[in-house]
């Protein structure tokens, strides 16, 4: 099974260095904002002739390892 996480690449010269799609300007970000408004599979596809169902998948994929490293600190009430 292929790596999914090895289409995201992190370059400081493409997109101020936001995570993308390796070849593209297609942020994670910008997936992950089409996905949370309701856009399918397809549709985000479409919308990005460039991207692979599998850039997709990579995006949450990376989302989730991020969320996974997150550390929420509340205060005290």
């Amino acid at each position: 099974m292929e790596n999914l996480l090895n289409r995201i690449e992190i370059n400081s010269a493409v997109m101020l260095g936001k995570p993308v799609i390796k070849g593209t300007r297609i942020t994670i970000e910008t997936i992950m904002d089409e996905l949370a408004a309701g856009y399918t599979h397809n549709e985000i596809l479409k919308a990005h002739p460039n991207l692979q169902e599998a850039d997709i998948l990579a995006a949450l994929q990376y989302a989730s390892a991020m969320m996974k490293n997150e550390k929420i600190y509340t205060s005290a009430s």
